[in-house]
C-alpha cells in the first residue's frame, strides 16, 4: 500500500541499522561507534512470503514480484529524548510519520560494541524507550486537554467526550502502559507515539540468547504484542549471497525459516494488511490491501479498469492450490470459487 511506513527505532547499538540493511540493502552506516545513525534513512523492503516462490514453481513464472513496506531507519534514542537528549527531538519527530513500529533490542554480548548503559539489559532497554514515548505522549495529551477544558467545562459534548477519553488514556500511561491498549478510542486529536503498532525485536547473538528472549516476550506479551527473536549479523550477511547461497547458509545452520521473513510478515500484519496473489507462467505478483476489503477492492490494485468493471474473480486459497500441484486439479477438487463483490480476498490464487 502506497505511503505506509514502518519505522526501526532502539537505543545506540542495538543493531537496528543492521536490521534495516538485512531487510532493503539500504546501507545505512553500521559502526561500533554510538550515533552512528543520525539521520533517518528509508528503503523498501519485500515481504518475504514463501508462498510467493512456491506459486511461482508451480506457475513456472517467468518474472515473480514481492509485496513490499517502506521501511525508515530512525536515529538512535537515550534516556531523556523527550527532553530533548542526545537526539531525542529528531528521534519523536521521525517516529510521528510512521504507521508501525519495529523496536530492535540489544540481547547479545560483544565488549568491541558500546552500550550506552555500560550494561547489556534487555528489559531496560525496552523499558527506556517505551519510557520515553509515554512521556512524550503525556505531554503531548496534557497541552490537548489544556486546550479543550474551556469547551468541556462549557458543556459542549464533543469535548467533554474527548477530556474523558484523553484523561483516561492519561492514568493508562502512568501506570506505564502504551496508548494502544488503554480500551478507549483515542481522539485524533492527538497523535501519540505509543498508539502505534508495535513489534519487538530480540537481536540475538550466535547463543540464541533463550532466557533474554522469553523475558523480552514475556514484556512485549504484556503489552499485547509480541517478539521476534533474530541474528541481525547473521541476516545481513546471508541479504548478500545469492538464493543458492543463502540456501545452503540456512542449511548448515540448521534454520528452516530466516527471521527476516518472519519479521516482514509480522510487520505487514502490524499495519493489518492481507496479500494476496496473481499467478501464471508470465508472473507471480503479490499485492497488497487492508484486511476486510471485498474482491473489487482487491480487483482495483491490480488496475483501475478491472475495478470499474469488476463483476466477478476465481478465487482459490494458496495453500489449497499449492497441495493441488495445478489449476486444473484444483477446479477438480471444486477448491476454487466464483466470488463477486463481497469477497473479502482477492483474485485468483491467494489468501
Amino acid at each position: 500500500m502506497a505511503g505506509l511506513e514502518v519505522g526501526l527505532v532502539g537505543l545506540p547499538n542495538s543493531g537496528k541499522s543492521t536490521v534495516f540493511n538485512a531487510l532493503t540493502g539500504g546501507g545505512a552506516v553500521v559502526a561500533p561507534h554510538m550515533f552512528s545513525t543520525t539521520e533517518s534513512m528509508s528503503a523498501l523492503a519485500d515481504v518475504r512470503d514463501p508462498r510467493l516462490a512456491q506459486l511461482a514453481e508451480l506457475s513456472t513464472s517467468r518474472k515473480v514480484v514481492a509485496a513490499q513496506l517502506q521501511v525508515v531507519d530512525i536515529a538512535a534514542l537515550v534516556r531523556g529524548a523527550s527532553t530533548g537528549e542526545g537526539l531525542g527531538n529528531q528521534f519523536l519527530g521521525a517516529i510521528r510519520t510512521t504507521d508501525a513500529v519495529l523496536h530492535v533490542v540489544r540481547c547479545f554480548e560483544n565488549g568491541a560494541v558500546a552500550h550506552p548503559a555500560g550494561k547489556v539489559d534487555p528489559l531496560d532497554d525496552a523499558e527506556t524507550i517505551d519510557l520515553e514515548l509515554i512521556l512524550a505522549d503525556q505531554e503531548a495529551i496534557e497541552r490537548r486537554l489544556q486546550r479543550v477544558a474551556k469547551a468541556a467545562k462549557s458543556g459542549d459534548k464533543d469535548s467533554v467526550a474527548e477530556q474523558a477519553a484523553l484523561q483516561t488514556i492519561t492514568t493508562w500511561l502512568d501506570g506505564g502502559n502504551p496508548a494502544r491498549s488503554a480500551g478507549v478510542e483515542i481522539p485524533s486529536t492527538v497523535d501519540l507515539l505509543t498508539a502505534k503498532p508495535t513489534l519487538y525485536v530480540a537481536n540475538v547473538d550466535d547463543s540464541g540468547n533463550p532466557e533474554a528472549v522469553a523475558a523480552l516476550s514475556a514484556y512485549a506479551a504484556e503489552r499485547g504484542t509480541e517478539c521476534i527473536a533474530i541474528n541481525a549479523k547473521i541476516e545481513a550477511e546471508l541479504a548478500e549471497l545469492s538464493a543458492e547461497e543463502a540456501e545452503a547458509f540456512l542449511e548448515d545452520l540448521g534454520i528452516a525459516t530466516p527471521a527476516l521473513d518472519l519479521i516482514s510478515l509480522a510487520a505487514y500484519r502490524l499495519l493489518d494488511l492481507i496479500p494476496f496473489f496473481t499467478t501464471g507462467p508470465d508472473e507471480t505478483r503479490a499485492w497488497t490491501i487492508r484486511r476486510g476489503q471485498n474482491a473489487q477492492r482487491a480487483a482495483g490494485r491490480i488496475h483501475s479498469d478491472l475495478e470499474r468493471g469488476f463483476i466477478r474473480a476465481e478465487v482459490v486459497p494458496a495453500a489449497q492450490l499449492l497441495e493441488a500441484g495445478s489449476e486444473l486439479e484444483a477446479k477438480k477438487r471444486g477448491w476454487i470459487r466464483v466470488e463477486g463483490r463481497g469477497l473479502r480476498r482477492g483474485r485468483r490464487g491467494t489468501a
